[in-house]
């Protein structure tokens, strides 16, 4: 189901900002929170007073296939700084005995999981390939830990989360369900990747609705992840330099928005509204009024439709 403008409209819903207590008592499970999104979500449910656990597979003292330098200590501890509990459980989330053991755990923990949020990527990406040029190998795994990861968790966690009425499961993805529908995502594998991570939302919003709880999915705009920074040479305090060689990157918008989206749908009393519905940080945050770091709203997938891909000068006046 997309969501409609109606919706995106709409002027309810609570106000959302940085930080607060709304989440105090309420236990989270951010699986992928090694960086990036997932960094994001688990550090602004802390800010808004959550127990939050954060999962992925690169620690202090191992790192994935990735060979990225964050880990998932210290998310956990950016998530304490914020004013929550952060709690660091390292995870492969294609392994069912270890999700499983992780769900058990906060079972025996906390009594309750009221929020989850699937965030597993991971993956290494051929960009500009046809899927017969592409390593089949490569793009395999690509699926597997894109879209088998989020099953498997979804497997263990959810029974845990629907004993407690009123929970949230929260799919992460790149592209909502209108811009995907029409536009390739330069890869064969990336392509179905996402398009598959959207439509488990909307499958889960229909077997979660009886238990009185929700599903979504959550698109980020253009992430300034840890390795997008990187990749354009810049850090996040000097991000507006990648603008003279990427101008669109204008649009730009930190790991905390989407975090405070989350936070957001997540202290909403009437999340239920959205159920089965695919959601992006820009539409939520002219909703929920939050807003990024700086004070901006940037509306990044209305503006890449309105603005980027018809090939229109950079230009963000009025999508901020």
């Amino acid at each position: 189901m997309r969501t409609s403008q109606s919706r995106l409209s709409d002027p309810g819903g609570p106000r959302s900002g940085a930080a607060g207590s709304g989440l105090a008592g309420k236990v989270a499970l951010v699986a992928g929170a090694t960086r990036g999104a997932g960094r994001g979500i688990a550090v602004q449910l802390g800010a808004a007073g959550a127990t939050v656990y954060v999962t992925g597979r690169t620690t202090g003292s191992e790192r994935s296939e990735m060979d990225r330098p964050e880990t998932i200590e210290e998310t956990a501890a950016l998530v304490d700084a914020a004013g929550g509990r952060g709690i660091a459980v390292q995870v492969d989330h294609l392994v069912p005995d270890q999700v499983s053991a992780l769900v058990g755990r906060i079972g025996s923990e906390r009594g309750a999981l009221h929020i989850l949020v699937n965030d597993i990527w991971g993956a290494e990406i051929e960009w500009n390939r046809s899927v017969w040029e592409s390593s089949l190998e490569t793009g395999l795994r690509t699926l597997r830990l894109a879209v088998d990861t989020h099953a498997i968790t979804s497997h263990f966690a959810i029974p845990l989360l629907i004993e407690t009425p009123g929970g949230l499961v929260i799919e992460v993805t790149d592209g909502t369900d209108e811009y995907n529908a029409v536009n390739y995502r330069v890869s064969f594998f990336y392509d179905l990747a996402k398009a598959a991570v959207n439509r488990m939302a909307f499958a889960l919003a229909h077997e979660l609705a009886p238990h009185r709880a929700t599903a979504v999915s959550l698109t980020p705009g253009w992430l300034r992840s840890e390795a997008m920074l990187q990749a354009h040479g810049v850090t996040e305090a000097t991000w507006r330099d990648a603008i003279a060689h990427s101008p669109h990157f204008a649009i730009s918008e930190t790991p905390s928005f989407v975090g405070r989206a989350v936070a957001a749908l997540a202290q909403d009393p009437e999340v239920a509204r959205w159920n089965g519905t695919s959601l992006s940080s820009g539409q939520l945050a002219r909703v929920y009024g939050f807003t990024d770091l700086d004070g901006s709203r940037p509306d990044a997938w209305r503006y890449m439709t309105e603005v980027q891909d018809p090939g229109l000068p950079a230009d963000v006046t009025g999508y901020l």
